[in-house]
C-alpha cells in the first residue's frame, strides 16, 4: 500500500501557518509528499528545502487570482493529480493530525484498500479560534470532511477545497463515500498571532464578533509536534466583543444549537460525504 500525501501553498511564511507542523504531522503516514507552492516568494519554498525530507516533492504554480477562493480547488486538484499513491492524504496548511492517530489512520487504509464501497476516510473536526484553549463548535463550523481517498476514482477538488467530490461523468457529480474513521483533524487556522511563537493570522476584530456561545475551552491535548509552537503558558479561553449584536444565521444557529442539546441529535455532521457503516 503506497500512500501520498499533498498540500498546497501560498504566502504561508508571511500568514503564519504552521504549514511545517502540519506536512511533518503527515509524513510519518506517507510515501511521498506533494507540495504546489504559489508564486510568493516570501520564504515558503526555502522553509520547505529545510525541512529535508526526500519524500517531499515542491512544484510552482501559478494563481489566477480573478477566480477568487476557487483558486484553493486548482491548486489542489493540481496537487492530487500528482500523487501517485494508492490513498491521497490531503492536508491543508492550517491542519495538523495527532500522533495517537497514526496507528488508526494506517489500519483504516489497509481495511479499505480493497473495498470498492469505501471512497474515503472522514476527519472528526476541531477549531480553534482566537486562542489555542478555545473550540468553535456550531452549525457553521464543519463537523466531519474528508481527507483521505482513493487514487484510483475521478476525485476533484471544487470552490475553496474543503471537500472532494467524485465525478460520474461530464456533467453529473456526487460526494465521496467516506467511513468516519474516528481519527481528528486540528484546524488552527483562525488562532491569533500572539498565542504562536512564529505569527499566526491577524484577524482581531473578525474574531472578537463572533457568538460566544459557539466557544468553548479545549480539554484535549494538542498534537505533539504544535507543543513547542503554541504559547501554551496562556491559558485563558479568547474572550470576544460583549458588545457584539447577533445576525439573523447566528441566531438562527442558536436555536439548532439548542436542539441538539434538547435532543442530542447532530446536525450537518457528515454534511460533504455519503456516510459509509464499518
Amino acid at each position: 500500500m503506497k500512500v501520498s500525501g499533498c498540500t498546497f501553498l501560498n504566502e504561508a511564511v508571511k500568514r503564519g501557518y504552521p504549514f511545517r507542523e502540519s506536512i511533518k504531522s503527515a509524513l510519518p503516514l506517507c510515501d511521498e509528499f506533494i507540495v504546489v507552492v504559489g508564486p510568493a516568494e516570501d520564504g515558503t519554498v526555502e522553509a520547505l528545502t529545510a525541512l529535508s525530507d526526500p519524500k517531499i516533492k515542491i512544484f510552482r504554480s501559478q494563481w489566477n487570482p480573478h477566480v477568487w477562493t476557487y483558486v484553493f480547488g486548482q491548486q489542489s486538484n493540481i496537487a492530487l493529480s500528482s500523487c501517485t499513491g494508492d490513498w491521497v492524504f490531503y492536508i491543508q496548511g492550517d491542519e495538523v493530525i495527532h500522533e495517537d492517530d497514526y496507528e488508526l489512520l494506517r489500519g483504516q487504509m489497509e481495511k479499505h484498500l480493497d473495498d470498492p464501497g469505501v471512497e474515503g476516510l472522514a476527519f472528526d473536526y476541531i477549531h480553534f479560534f482566537g486562542n489555542h484553549n478555545t473550540q468553535a463548535c456550531g452549525p457553521n463550523w464543519y463537523r466531519r470532511e474528508v481527507r483521505i481517498m482513493k487514487n484510483n476514482i475521478r476525485v476533484i477538488f471544487p470552490n475553496d477545497a474543503q471537500y472532494p467530490i467524485l465525478l460520474l461523468n461530464n456533467k453529473r457529480s456526487r460526494y465521496l463515500k467516506a467511513v468516519a474513521c474516528g481519527a481528528k483533524m486540528y484546524h488552527y487556522g483562525w488562532v491569533q498571532s500572539e498565542f504562536m511563537r512564529n505569527g499566526g493570522q491577524e484577524k482581531t476584530s473578525v474574531c472578537q464578533q463572533i457568538d460566544p456561545e459557539t466557544l468553548h475551552h479545549f480539554k484535549g491535548s494538542h498534537p505533539g509536534i504544535m507543543r513547542d509552537l503554541l504559547k501554551l503558558e496562556i491559558t485563558e479561553t479568547f474572550q470576544t466583543d460583549q458588545s457584539y449584536k447577533l445576525n439573523f444565521r447566528e441566531k438562527r444557529h442558536r436555536v439548532i444549537m439548542f436542539i441538539e442539546r434538547l435532543t442530542g441529535f447532530v446536525f450537518y455532521k457528515n454534511k460533504h460525504f455519503i456516510s459509509v457503516k464499518q
